[in-house]
């Protein structure tokens, strides 16, 4: 539809400048049947340029004939059956002219649906939005729903659209309005019908345990059939061009208190559409002592899932890694999730408990798992340098209750003990710290004297110790029989050409 100022410039174009129809059409951008179309209002008939014949001319009788018959049949395939029988244009052509016989369906006329009070509420997702969260963009949904009687609107905004968020949505809006409909209409949405074959429909699952639960009745639209919920979709529209549009917020959560404040603020200030003169606001406080009485306790519809623990203290979900207690590795827990927290349980006991990120890729730790972990594996380096030592060389337990006694630091000293059993066989070792131990000197500098004493009155050298890496120092090393190398010696003697025998 164009204005009435654009129609009177038209026909003054028409009458005044004697333009034609595509001058009048190229030069106030709209189309040429817009300009036809005004002219023709007028009593006026526009001068049009002669067109050509057509070559499908002589095929518009088939073309009506088997349009009549098959009114949805594709123009691509009635262009292959017309080719087959002479005609000689394009496609392109072909397909204006079949747009201009194909059958129109009949207008439809609808009845006002009027309702009770209390008695039905209409719901829908809408996507709104992207929103960037660190490296993760995920889409904004808004939850709509829209008592039909009085029109009251309840807007929320989710960054998902899956059950969890779908249950949720649900529970907010019961409360907002202070009680449950009678009837809830739904689109087709897989989060409310699974399966529907003709009148034959397949509720999901959880759906039904909520409507079980606020004792509603789920009700699904017939597909293709927008005017039986055509309340909640004028909501979303009107939700966006009065409160979304050009607005201003810096997360999901203020996103949704101007929400809260517009439905309870402007949106209850417009007019009510069967008494204008009242506001929905006034209609919905007559509206809400007919809602259904909320139960005692709300549904839950926190996110619960089965995760599997691999060999590092983490855990996935939702595109994020959450820390857990070392001792949990390699094990299956449940992840209890609402919107803002992430719960970690083993069977019943909560073992960890974490803020939810909405970034992907993120690692969301305590710092106390962290904690425990490092000093575990300090602790179990310890305890197997500690076992190696005490089997190879007794006399060690002694001495590093010794040193404990005295302040020592035990985790230096076996570390350098270990590097002397490295590099001097057990038995020397075990003689050195037995002595070391007797003269109550419980020190790795007196175990290194007493060594280096007993090596030089046999004449060996002063033992050097090494730091290997553990699993070199765990590689065992078979020493060879140095009599193989005999037989080359007198292979070398018996040569004919030893210059020592010429």
């Amino acid at each position: 539809m164009i204005s009435q100022e654009r129609e009177a410039q038209i026909l003054r174009l028409h009458h005044v400048e004697r333009w034609r129809v595509g001058t009048i059409a190229q030069h106030l951008g709209v189309h040429h049947t817009t300009v036809q179309r005004v002219l023709t209002q007028a009593g006026l008939t526009p001068r049009m340029q002669v067109t050509r014949p057509s070559m499908a001319e002589p095929y518009i009788p088939f073309i009506v004939d088997t349009l009549s018959k098959y009114p949805r049949l594709c123009a691509s395939r009635l262009f292959d059956m017309v080719r087959e029988r002479g005609y000689p244009g394009g496609p392109d052509h072909f397909r204006r002219v079949v747009a201009r016989l194909r059958p129109r369906p009949p207008a439809e006329a609808y009845l006002r649906l009027r309702t009770l009070p209390g008695e039905q509420a209409q719901v829908d997702w809408a996507h709104f939005d992207k929103v960037t969260i660190g490296a993760a963009s995920r889409r904004l949904y808004a939850f709509v729903m829209v008592l039909s009687w009085s029109r009251q609107i309840f807007l929320r905004f989710y960054l998902s659209a899956a059950m969890p968020c779908f249950l949720r949505a649900h529970v907010e809006a019961f409360d907002f309005f202070g009680g449950v409909p009678r009837v809830l209409l739904y689109d087709n949405l897989k989060s409310a019908v699974l399966d529907r074959v003709g009148d034959a429909i397949r509720f999901h699952p959880t759906l039904l345990e909520l409507a079980a639960h606020y004792r509603y009745e789920p009700r699904p639209v017939a597909p293709a059939r927008g005017n039986e919920k055509g309340r909640v979709e004028r909501a979303i529209r009107y939700a966006r061009d009065n409160f979304f549009a050009a607005r201003s917020w810096t997360s999901v959560a203020d996103l949704n208190e101007q929400a809260l404040s517009w439905c309870t603020g402007l949106a209850a200030e417009r007019p009510w559409p069967q008494e204008r003169a009242r506001c929905v606001g006034d209609v919905f406080a007559e509206e809400r002592p007919r809602l259904l009485a909320l139960p005692d306790n709300a549904f839950p519809c926190n996110e619960r899932l089965e995760v599997h623990v691999g060999k590092t203290p983490y855990v996935r979900f939702d595109l994020n890694d959450y820390s857990v207690p070392h001792e949990h590795v390699r094990k299956t827990l449940v992840v209890d999730a609402s919107l803002d927290l992430v719960r970690i349980l083993d069977g019943a006991d909560v073992i960890a408990t974490h803020a939810r990120s909405w970034d992907r890729g993120q690692q969301v730790e305590n710092p106390e798992h962290v904690a425990r972990l490092v000093e575990f594996k300090a602790r179990a380096r310890r305890s197997r340098g500690l076992d190696r030592l005490a089997r190879a060389v007794p006399p060690a337990e002694q001495l590093l209750r010794l040193a404990a006694e005295r302040g020592g630091n035990l985790g230096n000293i076996t570390a350098r003990l270990l590097a002397l059993l490295d590099a001097v066989p057990a038995a020397e070792l075990e003689r050195a710290v037995a002595e070391a131990v007797e003269k109550q000197l419980p020190t790795v500098g007196a175990v290194r004297h007493i060594l280096d004493r007993h090596r030089a009155e046999r004449g060996a050298p002063p033992a050097i110790a090494h730091r290997f890496a553990a699993r070199a120092s765990e590689v065992v090393v078979r020493p060879h029989d140095l009599s193989t190398y005999d037989s080359f010696h007198k292979d070398s003697t018996d040569d004919p050409t030893d210059p020592a025998d010429c």
